[in-house]
């Protein structure tokens, strides 16, 4: 099980709530089952129904929303 607060912390790079998207969907292609929300993404641009949005991308993949 992968957890949002891992990939934060593994990732400094990630600066906004859409690369965030993409990582996450990322991770769900590479072969986690599950993703843990155990934190709210702190970036400018995070919606109000952030895990509604990152759910989707991890369950759709890396090409969710093009």
């Amino acid at each position: 099980m992968a957890k949002l607060s891992d990939l934060i912390i593994s990732h400094p790079e990630v600066d906004s709530f859409d690369e965030l998207k993409r990582l996450v969907a990322h991770a769900g292609e590479s072969g986690e089952m599950f993703m843990e929300f155990d934190v709210k993404p702190d970036y400018r641009n995070t919606p109000k129904k952030w895990e509604w949005v990152l759910e989707a991308a991890f369950t759709r993949g890396v090409h969710y929303g093009d």
